[in-house]
């Protein structure tokens, strides 16, 4: 087995911050769970949307971004997703990390103070320098996009 990589990424506790760090829930997991950080209990309708605070901001290394994304158990079991998966958490962003989902059952799901709502995913960016070109090299599939590959 291959030596475990990390780095460091600072986390600031907001005043209304309450509950546990962030944490792996096992050895090789890619994401670390965030919880909600609530005063009262959120009810969020069929197809509603709702935007879950956390109480904690990150101060994400140069070169990273942090990924927000669903957690698949509450998925399956509840149909509470993320509405802009993955959510982009930018290098630069100092603010508290907050958690678009939306229920995507058929009950009214409630979300309660401390429960785990995503996975967060450290990953690392690389930003583009744009070459105009009059032409791109050809391949198989060409221009065919939308289904074009079969089902």
């Amino acid at each position: 087995m291959g030596e475990k990589k990390s780095i460091t990424l600072k986390v600031k506790k907001l005043p209304h911050f309450s509950g546990p760090l962030p944490e792996y829930k096992s050895a090789l997991a890619s994401g670390f769970d965030i919880h909600a950080c609530l005063e009262r209990p959120i009810f969020l309708k069929p197809q509603e949307r709702g935007l879950i605070p956390t109480g904690l901001s990150f101060e994400i290394p140069e070169g990273f971004e942090l990924q927000a994304r669903p957690r698949s158990g509450l998925a399956l079991k509840k149909g509470l997703t993320l509405l802009n998966t993955p959510g982009t958490i930018d290098a630069d962003y100092r603010g508290e990390i907050k958690i678009l989902v939306i229920n995507s059952g058929t009950e009214q799901i409630t979300i309660t103070d401390q429960e785990r709502i995503a996975q967060i995913v450290l990953c690392p960016v690389f930003q583009a320098q744009f070459e105009v070109s009059e032409s791109l090299t050809e391949t198989s599939r060409g221009e065919g996009g939308f289904g074009s590959t079969g089902v």
